[in-house]
């Protein structure tokens, strides 16, 4: 303690600790002497430390951030703004036309469209920018600062550039478009491109076309065609002429869709002529099997690549084998089958009779339908009025008959012998 003492005669604020210097907390102000001991201006503490904040509330910045998330979903749009119709095909609709009127004309228009549109974002910005950062003097280029001219100058050559490409792809009735370039491959010596546009055109009003995907990457699959359709291009390519080879397969835990895993394989579509591009599309494995249905080639698969069939496909596998084992049912002679009714395609095979209890008994009902439906489709139709969540359920519930409403299970399907 007595080393500790500060001597006699000796101030006591030279052994005392120094006390922290006074810290302004107040906004930064030319006036305060904490932050401003000796006027110099541009070394204020305060303004060091608040200088984050105020950068971050200024208009400049919000306006960037707000336009570069503006672009983004404006290019890769998303769900919401389809909903809102936010889309070069919904604010332009007008020009564009119908899809499903001409296919074709509607793709030249809207690939040509979409590239001008994107071409003109950053110009956009730049106008934008004019307005939040007025300081700036961006509305007079020769005043404004040498990093923004440049800027100005891509933004002004983008667009310029798109329209040129345009007016080329336009020529001859859209003759030098990619995809009518694609289409004159497939065309006769005595006939033009228009003859093939035509042809698509037909195939893809049928409603019996597969369509999948999303509106960025959709896949279109006619009796004659493997199209994908995606935000700059249109691939086309002659089913006659296609390899198709599964190289890939994800699998994800969830689907955007539903709370069930979900397999997403790629194909490889190649044509075996070298003049027409090959390309990928991808699809949900659940859909694979109509799409085979679909391809009249056969779809190879890589070695590493497992497809795993979806739960509607395991179902309808059980529901055919339990099938067999019921009691036949034996039509009249005076009786002839049908088409089936929900796919047009094949007889009629079975016929709802119950065979699971007694007349009288249990929740069944007795169908007095003639047969009108084959086995897929009354599979599917059964499974397609099961909980999803609880496939466990499936084998033992009880549905309507899809044409009189009465109850049945499977021990009531019965083939037609």
């Amino acid at each position: 303690m007595a080393q500790n003492a500060p001597r006699a005669g000796t101030p006591i604020s030279q052994s005392a600790p120094r006390r922290p210097a006074p810290t302004c907390r107040r906004p930064p102000a030319r006036s305060c002497r904490v932050c401003f001991p000796s006027g110099a201006a541009g070394l204020s503490p305060c303004r060091l430390l608040g200088g984050r904040d105020s950068a971050m509330d200024s208009p400049e910045v919000t306006f960037t951030l707000a336009y570069l998330v503006f672009a983004v979903c404006f290019v890769f749009t998303p769900t919401e703004f389809h909903s809102a119709g936010l889309t070069v095909q919904n604010l332009l609709s007008g020009w564009l036309g119908s899809e499903d009127a001409a296919f074709v004309s509607y793709h030249l228009r809207r690939t040509s469209a979409t590239l001008l549109c994107h071409s003109l974002l950053p110009l956009g910005y730049y106008v934008g920018m004019c307005f939040a950062a007025s300081e700036k003097q961006l509305y007079s280029p020769s005043r404004a600062p040498e990093t923004w001219r440049l800027f100005l100058l891509l933004a002004v050559t983008l667009p310029t550039v798109a329209c040129t490409l345009i007016y080329y792809w336009s020529w001859d009735r859209w003759a030098c478009h990619p995809l009518a370039r694609t289409l004159a491959l497939y065309a006769l010596p005595q006939s033009g491109w228009w003859a093939v546009a035509s042809s698509v055109n037909t195939e893809f009003r049928r409603i019996d076309k597969f369509a999948t995907g999303a509106p960025g990457a959709r896949v279109i699959v006619t009796d004659t065609w493997v199209m994908k359709v995606t935000t700059y291009r249109v691939h086309v390519a002659q089913q006659r002429d296609v390899h198709l080879t599964v190289t890939e397969s994800q699998q994800h835990e969830l689907s955007p869709d539903s709370n069930l895993p979900v397999q997403l394989l790629t194909i490889h579509v190649a044509s075996t002529s070298p003049a027409v591009q090959a390309f990928d599309i991808r699809l949900n494995s659940t859909e694979y099997g109509e799409l085979c249905e679909k391809v009249r080639a056969p779809i190879r698969s890589a070695a590493n690549v497992v497809i795993r069939q979806s739960l509607g496909d395991l179902f309808l596998e059980t529901f055919a084998s339990l099938v067999e084992v019921n009691p036949a049912y034996s039509v009249p002679s005076s009786q002839e089958l049908e088409a089936c009714i929900g796919c047009m395609q094949t007889r009629a095979s079975v016929k709802l009779v119950k065979t699971c209890q007694e007349a009288d008994e249990g929740e069944c009902q007795q169908c007095y339908c003639r047969p009108m439906w084959c086995l897929t489709c009354m599979g599917k139709w059964f499974a397609s009025r099961q909980d999803p969540q609880r496939p466990d359920t499936w084998l033992a519930s009880r549905v309507p008959c899809p044409t009189c409403r009465a109850r049945f299970c499977i021990l009531d399907v019965c083939a037609v012998r």
